[in-house]
This record gives structure tokens, C-alpha cells and sequence, in this order.
């Protein structure tokens, strides 16, 4: 039973790990096409910070955004219909 929750924890270590990494990488790939996005219009008028930083702070609250979550949720979802097609079916 202990060998289970080291690897359960293990588990949830590489998840955090994964989702932290996805994150960053996903909020920087959102940061330059928010700068592509100002840069390319010409029209845009007032601060290049300022128009980013609403981006941004739009993003943090997308649909998009709460999807990475999935990196919990799939595997655990994977383990217990692993288990349960071994055991029950």
C-alpha cells in the first residue's frame, strides 16, 4: 500500500511539474502573438505594454487557458478506467 501512494505521488509530482512547464509555455506563445498582433497593425494607438497585458489578462481567464488543467485529470481518468476494464470487465 505504501508502494501505491510513492507512486501516486510521484505521479502528481510530474503532473505539477508538466502543468507549470505548459503554463509558462503557453502564456509566452500568447505574450509574442499579442506583440505580433500590435506590431503588425499599424493603426493600433496607445500603450504596446498595456495592450499586452489586457491580452494576458484576458487569456488568464479563457476556456483555453483551463484546458491545460487536463494534464491532472487525464491520467488519473486513464488509471481508473484502466482499472476498472482489468478488474470488471
Amino acid at each position: 500500500m505504501i508502494a501505491l501512494f510513492r507512486l501516486l505521488l510521484v505521479l502528481l509530482v510530474l503532473q505539477t511539474i508538466a502543468y507549470v512547464g505548459l503554463s509558462l509555455y503557453s502564456r509566452s506563445v500568447r505574450k509574442g502573438k499579442l506583440e505580433a498582433h500590435w506590431e503588425k497593425k499599424d493603426a493600433m494607438k496607445g500603450d504596446k505594454q498595456a495592450f499586452v497585458e489586457r491580452g494576458l489578462q484576458r487569456y488568464d481567464q479563457s476556456f483555453r487557458r483551463k484546458l491545460i488543467l487536463g494534464v491532472y485529470i487525464v491520467p488519473w481518468v486513464a488509471i481508473v478506467a484502466l482499472i476498472y476494464i482489468r478488474n470488471y470487465m
